[in-house]
């Protein structure tokens, strides 16, 4: 199944946290936060405001940095997804 989403929405696949601090010590799931870095799956087309054609600023493959209470998961093929809009990502992460 593929999701294409609409307008200016994004659909993004959260990145997994680390289940080990950098000293080694194992950290239980109930103590993780939910992750905020997630990697585009599915880029809408833009949308128009005020008669102006706003772009997509991302592209499928780029990771991003997103809000913590934003968006709409789902789960797909037994995938957990975040839809967003647009201005709910905060920052692209570029290596």
């Amino acid at each position: 199944m593929k999701i294409r989403p609409l307008f200016d929405r994004v659909v993004l696949k959260p990145l997994e946290n680390e289940s080990e601090t950098k000293s080694g010590i194992l950290l239980p799931t109930a103590t993780q936060e939910k992750s905020q870095l997630a990697s585009v799956v599915a880029v809408g087309s833009g949308k128009n405001a005020e008669g102006k054609d706003v772009g997509m600023n991302v592209k499928v493959g780029d990771k991003v940095l997103y809000g913590k209470y934003t968006g709409t998961e789902i789960t797909m093929d037994e995938q957990k997804y975040v839809v967003v809009r647009q201005p709910d990502i905060l920052a692209v992460i570029e290596d």
